[in-house]
């Protein structure tokens, strides 16, 4: 195998996880887009994103019974068996521009084809958790867009979303819920491991949040941030910092997160000031360890180094299955992400997982691609 390293409401989930073998396995992916149709998929054309996900489900419920890759990572050459988690980071919805389905009919064929149909047990013998984060196009159909929507705004998958992973006493409608100040974050603690899920960016307004949250983390206890967007955001993910902060057509700026763009007045400027300021925190917390995120729709492991190239942060990007920049061109590059830590010795190996690898093959064999080992 080819190795590829480059050097609002505080929630927190607990799983009860006692490793077998001191090892625990996740499954990871992004962007799968109900709402969208695939050119070409295993011999069938303008193929549906239920049906593709449909697919990729199958491909994940037969994971605990695959063996790893024998490339020298954490539990090489052994059964996989539990999943502790099932991992999403957003846009499960397409945006609900012309042609496109409504956000919230989107949501609903999410459910059937992941909430209903995964099939996953952790270590305990309990369902696999389902652990998500939104993405651009949930949080634009939410609170609006620069180009038109049918409807204008659907609010439906957020609020799902907010109730599914925060489980407020009182659930939120679309008469009370407010994006702005209903976020979507929360942590999750499992194998000495401290996981930390926030909407489509870190920005200020979250790091504060986080900043809370990571004071009763041990300062050797191992933090994987999960998010939508890559951390060398766009300019296009803030407030617009023009006029009355409105979403228009003019200045596209989309009003994704909390915090108003400071780096200039235009998409096309960079968000140098943004991203010092997220390098700036994971600097003064260097035990956040990991960067998963999806966004730009292909799998790659690689290093993070501010734009100054003053921090060391590995990322591990997802494929996505209906825009994939590589699997769309090739469907064989299908891919999930299948990551293993070993909780004593404090080690992780993510694994690219090819789940299409022989369209026209009836059994549809899955095979292993990249990998790479890091120390926590």
């Amino acid at each position: 195998m080819k190795k590829i390293f480059l050097a609002g409401t505080a929630f927190l989930i607990i799983l009860n996880a006692v490793a077998q073998n001191n090892t625990l396995h996740f499954i990871f992916t992004s962007d799968v887009h109900f709402g969208l149709f695939k050119e070409s998929f295993r011999g069938d054309s303008n193929v549906s994103a239920a049906k593709v996900n449909e697919a990729m489900v199958a491909a994940m419920n037969t994971v605990p019974a695959l063996v790893l890759p024998a490339d020298q990572g954490i539990a090489a050459n052994t059964k996989i068996g539990a999943i502790e988690a099932l991992i999403i980071t957003g846009d499960f919805c397409n945006r609900q521009e012309k042609g496109i389905q409504p956000a919230s009919v989107s949501w609903q064929q999410f459910e059937t084809v992941y909430i209903n149909s995964i099939h996953l047990k952790d270590q305990q013998g309990n369902t696999t958790k389902l652990l998500l984060t939104p993405g651009n196009h949930d949080i634009s159909n939410t609170v609006g867009f620069h180009r038109p929507m049918n409807p204008l705004t659907d609010k439906g998958p957020m609020i799902q979303l907010y109730n599914l992973m925060l489980h407020p006493s009182i659930s939120k409608t679309a008469a009370d819920f407010d994006y702005n100040k209903d976020k979507i974050h929360y942590s999750v603690n499992t194998g000495g491991i401290h996981l930390v899920f926030v909407d489509a960016w870190p920005d200020s307004s979250e790091r504060v949040w986080m900043e809370k949250d990571l004071l009763a983390v041990g300062d050797s206890t191992p933090v994987f941030l999960f998010t939508h967007s890559v951390p060398d955001v766009e300019a296009r993910f803030f407030v617009n910092p023009n006029g009355d902060h409105s979403i228009n057509e003019k200045d596209k700026f989309e009003n994704l997160v909390n915090e108003t763009f400071k780096d200039g007045h235009s998409v096309e400027d960079k968000a140098i000031l943004e991203q010092n300021a997220l390098a700036a925190f994971i600097t003064k917390h260097p035990n956040i360890k990991a960067y998963f995120h999806g966004h730009n729709n292909y799998n790659q492991f690689y290093e993070w180094q501010g734009p100054d190239h003053t921090i060391h942060l590995p990322c591990f990007r997802a494929d996505s299955p209906m825009k994939g920049k590589n699997s769309s061109k090739d469907e064989t590059k299908l891919s999930f992400i299948v990551f293993s830590i070993d909780t004593v010795t404090k080690t992780m190996t993510v694994r690219e997982c090819l789940w299409n690898t022989e369209p026209s093959n009836k059994a549809h064999p899955i095979k292993w691609g990249t990998s790479t080992t890091i120390k926590l």
